[in-house]
């Protein structure tokens, strides 16, 4: 007995000394923390955003702040709703939903589920950093409970709208409401309301400029939490749940706003808490104004959107777009990412690969070229430069569509899983990519087959001059260099002869590959991406609302591209491309490849006028080698007996003398030596005797092998042919 009194005596000390020992923690971590009603204020924003030079490009933004007596009813009730439905009951945490919280966490061992009240989100977006420890949660706690004690619900209510993050850098509820609706707090509706709320779980991802359809889903649902919770009848959340969303921001006010949105977006995607620190920090980006400034001078009848990317540090030095930064159908631009370089990778075919180019069924889907018209068999180097839709689907037909997504996937192209079809071929899909995206990817082949997302930032500061982050491009090897160096050869001769040839008047290397995309009503999209070993240029043009645009990627887009890349190198030739040692230039036989369809290299014996040539890759060159002059070798002749007389027609090898004999009775001699000749008569025979023929082709004096012609024999007429004088 004595005995079981002592354990319970020491466990008891154990856990007295445990809970002094929590206590005595929590009064020295939180010793410094106190309530300030300044910082519950949101102040005059003062983040700094400079260009390259250092400049600042951001003007400064008054947080206007919204009265809680000013925001109608439905306001906070949506963002109780959805973020805190015991907000008026409890005071400042919520017992029930962190008990709920710590089992979820505890059976996913994870801490995905959060517990947060808005009096502790207010705390954390105001008072402290986002950092998820001890410490800091040790801290939210002393402020929340003395928010708690010091205001009411409704002054919590306001200061807590008034210091929201709602994305592309709008603080607090009004200045959203003016960005997003173009409207005071007092007029938005209850959807418009819900639309707020439901951003403020991840403004980046919940845009209803970036991602519409998650926007809506999220959207609705803030909707349905308020019918379930009694803030909207039956009648209000149908009425509200036909709203549409907005299409673009009602409000631009500051300068290089395409540029500094996407500043905007990438900075908080590094600081997804969007907490109070970073008002006071300045943030270095690649922008380089003159450039920028360039780009805003396009003038055209539709949107256009139009980039410049740094490809060795894979910074984007210049960005504007009049659509806002939204997701678009690559058309042909995907040919090369998909179709060609991973094909090539997957040593399927080199540049040289013959290819049918005539009108296909792929079991139900046929494809067209552009103007519908068909060039029989094509190199697959002319099928790229001229972007023939059918050779391109062919060659993903042959590759497979999960490998050549494999390689999409690793540049953060990644179509839905419903769209793996051959239509990708031709830029067929759901959504498609951003213009960044895709000039990053074409970015990868100038970088030798090393991918990086293009970045805006290239350095962010506190105040006080502490260096927070510092872009470092960490690449992803996506196909090899000598992969790079033939594709990149191809897209030259596309700038010079093919789709893009508009920019062949520059004087300097530039590789380029255009897209038209649209349907029975015309064109919807026109892209050309250039890019030489310096800089990656991309243009497109298209409606944001899809109405028609009369522009294809080869026109006005090129001619767009053209210009920014004069403006890019008006003073000095951007780096040459340079060699691939893993590449090797070789000649083949023509009339191989252009009868027959097949690579043969060439003969070393062979004239240069019967030879092509192409890079090839070292690893995967042809095997088999002409002979064809070297070993003359020619197709088993015709032999005719006509008019008492005998004709041999000879098959087309016009590059050889020919030596024909005649057998007859045992003896053998030459009827003919010379020059080819498509038929030679023999008109020194005798009636009622067989003769044996043999025919030999010779090249610079080297014999090939005979080939003996079947025997004939001589009818017993002694007509003179009619062909006697050939």
């Amino acid at each position: 007995m004595k005995r079981t009194a002592v354990i319970l005596t020491s466990i008891l000390g154990v856990l007295a000394a445990l809970v002094i020992a929590a206590f005595g923690y929590y009064f020295f971590v939180t010793a410094g923390s106190k309530l300030s009603s300044e910082k519950l204020t949101l102040p005059e924003s003062s983040l700094s955003v400079f260009d390259a030079d250092g400049v600042k490009i951001n003007t400064e933004k008054e947080n206007k702040i919204a009265p809680i007596a000013e925001c109608p009813e439905h306001l906070p009730n949506a963002f109780v709703a959805v973020e805190d439905k015991r907000f008026y009951s409890h005071h400042g945490f919520d017992y029930k939903r962190i008990g709920k919280a710590l089992l979820k966490n505890a059976a996913s061992f994870s801490f995905k589920e959060g517990a947060s009240t808005l009096s502790q989100q207010l705390i954390k977006n105001t008072h402290l950093s986002g950092e998820k420890t001890v410490k800091r949660k040790l801290k939210e706690l002393k402020l929340t409970r003395a928010l708690e004690a010091h205001y009411s619900k409704e002054k919590i209510m306001e200061l807590y709208l008034n210091s929201i993050y709602f994305g592309h850098n709008e603080f607090g509820v009004q200045n959203a409401a003016k960005f997003y609706f173009g409207k005071a707090v007092s007029e938005l509706t209850p959807a418009e309301s819900a639309t707020l709320a439901a951003l403020v779980r991840s403004p980046n991802v919940y845009s209803p400029f970036k991602n519409a359809e998650k926007c809506l889903s999220r959207r609705n649902f803030v909707l349905k939490l308020m019918r379930e919770q009694g803030f909207l009848t039956d009648s209000e959340y149908n009425e509200a749940t036909k709203e549409p969303l907005p299409e673009a921001p009602h409000e631009k006010n500051e300068r290089n706003n395409s540029y500094l949105s996407l500043v905007y977006d990438e900075l908080f995607t590094l600081y997804p808490e969007a907490d109070c620190e970073l008002l006071n920090l300045r943030v270095h980006t690649y922008a380089q104004s003159a450039l920028q400034a360039e780009l805003e001078k396009i003038n055209v009848q539709s949107d256009v959107c139009a980039l410049v990317i740094d490809n060795d540090s894979h910074a984007l030095k210049a960005y504007f777009t009049t659509a806002g930064n939204i997701k678009r159908l690559p058309a042909s631009t995907v040919k090369p990412l998909l179709v060609y370089a991973p094909a090539i990778e997957e040593n399927v075919i080199s540049p040289a690969t013959p290819l049918l180019d005539e009108k296909t069924d792929f079991s139900g889907y046929c494809p067209s070229n552009y103007g519908g018209t068909y060039n029989g068999y094509v190199s697959a180097r002319y099928a790229l430069s001229h972007s023939l839709n059918v050779p391109a689907v062919k060659i993903l037909n042959t590759l497979g569509i999960e490998k050549a997504c494999a390689y999409l996937n690793r540049m953060e192209l990644s179509p839905d899983k419903d769209d793996y079809s051959l239509a990708l071929a031709l830029g067929g899909m759901k959504e498609g990519f951003t213009l960044p995206a895709l000039a990053s990817a074409y970015s990868t082949f100038a970088c030798g087959g090393d991918f990086a997302q293009a970045r805006t930032i290239r350095k962010i500061e506190t105040a006080n001059g502490k260096v927070i982050y510092e872009h470092k491009p960490v690449t992803r090897k996506v196909f090899s260099q000598d992969v790079c160096f033939l594709i990149n050869d191809i897209l030259r001769e596309t700038a010079q002869s093919g789709t893009a040839k508009k920019l062949s008047s520059l004087g300097f290397p530039i590789c380029a590959k255009t897209g038209t995309g649209g349907g029975a009503n015309g064109n919807t999209d026109a892209y050309t991406v250039s890019y030489t070993k310096d800089d990656t240029v991309a243009v497109r043009l298209g409606n944001r609302d899809n109405t028609p645009i009369s522009a294809t990627g080869g026109g006005l887009p090129a001619n767009i591209a053209l210009s920014i890349n004069k403006f890019l190198y008006r003073d000095c030739a951007p780096q040459p491309f340079g060699d691939c040692e893993e590449v090797e230039k070789l000649s083949f036989d023509r009339e191989e490849y252009e009868k027959n369809h097949k690579i043969l290299l060439s003969d070393p014996a062979a004239p240069q006028l019967f030879e092509m040539s192409d890079y090839f890759r070292k690893c995967a060159r042809p095997q088999e080698t002409s002979s064809r002059f070297s070993v003359p070798t020619i197709q088993k002749p015709t032999i005719y007996v006509k008019n008492g007389a005998v004709k041999i027609v000879l098959c087309h090898a016009e590059y050889y003398d020919y030596i024909i004999k005649r057998e007859n009775k045992g003896k053998t001699e030459i009827i003919y030596q010379g020059k080819f000749r498509e038929t030679i008569y023999d008109n020194s025979v005798r009636s009622g005797e067989s003769y044996t023929y043999c025919v030999i082709p010779v090249y610079a004096g080297k014999e090939g092998a005979p080939v003996y012609l079947p025997s004939v024999k001589i009818d017993g007429s002694n007509h003179v042919p009619d062909e006697w004088w050939e």
